[in-house]
Formats: C-alpha cells, sequence, structure tokens
C-alpha cells in the first residue's frame, strides 16, 4: 500500500476509522465511564472516544496496554512502552478517564494465582508438597488396536491399463 499519513501533519490525521464509533454506540459516554474506579498499577486499555475532544490521546496510543501510574481528579496517567528503531522506550501520556477502560489481560494471571493459593493451603493441611508450575501438554498415551486377520482390509491402487481405441 505505500506509506500512508505523509501528506496530513495534524494531530487527528489518518484517524477517519480509526477514531469513528461503532454503530449504536454513538454520542456521549454513559454514566458508568466516570463512575469507574482506578488505582495505581492498574492495567487500563487506553480506547479513544471521538465524542469527547478534551484528553484525547495520540492516535498512535489507540488500542494501547498500559499501566495506571498517577490518578488525578479527571485524568490518568498511564505508562506503556513504545518500539522505536531498535529499542523500547517507556512512554508515560496522561489521559482523560473517558478514553481508559479496565483490562482484562490480567484475570486469568490473577485467578490462577488465587487457586494455587488454595492449592497450597490444602497441600500444607495434608502435610504435601505440591508443584504450581504449569507443564506443558505432552504426547498421548499409547494404544494397541488389535483385530482378527480376517477384519483387516488392505488398500493397493489399481494397475493401470492402457487403452489406445
Amino acid at each position: 500500500m505505500g506509506a500512508t499519513r505523509i501528506i496530513s501533519k495534524g494531530y487527528r490525521h489518518g484517524t477517519r476509522d480509526k477514531y469513528s464509533k461503532k454503530y449504536r454506540t454513538k454520542g456521549l459516554p454513559g454514566l458508568s465511564r466516570y463512575l469507574t474506579t482506578f488505582k495505581r498499577g492498574d492495567y487500563v486499555d487506553i480506547v479513544a472516544d471521538s465524542s469527547v475532544q478534551k484528553g484525547l490521546p495520540y492516535s498512535f496510543y489507540h488500542g494501547r496496554t498500559g499501566i495506571v501510574f498517577n490518578v488525578n481528579r479527571n485524568a490518568l496517567g498511564v505508562e506503556m512502552t513504545k518500539i522505536i528503531g531498535n529499542r523500547q522506550l517507556r512512554k508515560r501520556i496522561h489521559v482523560r478517564i473517558e478514553h481508559v477502560r479496565k483490562s482484562r489481560c490480567a484475570e486469568s494471571f490473577l485467578r490462577r494465582v488465587k487457586e494455587n493459593d488454595q492449592k497450597k493451603r490444602d497441600a500444607r493441611l495434608q502435610g504435601k508438597t505440591i508443584v504450581c508450575k504449569r507443564v506443558p501438554q505432552g504426547p498421548r498415551d499409547m494404544k494397541i488396536v488389535k483385530a482378527k486377520q480376517e477384519d483387516v482390509e488392505v488398500l493397493a491402487p489399481l494397475p493401470f491399463v492402457e487403452n489406445y481405441f
């Protein structure tokens, strides 16, 4: 496709589809967006809401996940990594709450931590040691297939016959 986003140098250049709202979600955000509580260390997804122009992040950060490092009255400080050339930089930006939602990226990890803690407690009561490391699924168990000699059917290709008529 070639180099895109070259000519226009505006703050919202090349965001016609990126910032467009989905079907039946147009208009201002609801109250639940504002009533969400965020704490330092939470994982958040930056999803720009184009109906609110204040505190709109630059288009690169749309769809990125970061960690909250600062909580203000109307905005959150979010820290994430950005790959520039051959290095990773830690970028810190402040984004208004309308453009941020809680991320679900760490749910399975937190659930696994709780399950492992429960397993450790149960094992300690029984006086056993337990390994909580995840083990990759190995090969399937061996099976032997038995059949009678008369039930075995050998499949072979038919011999080639040349027809010149």
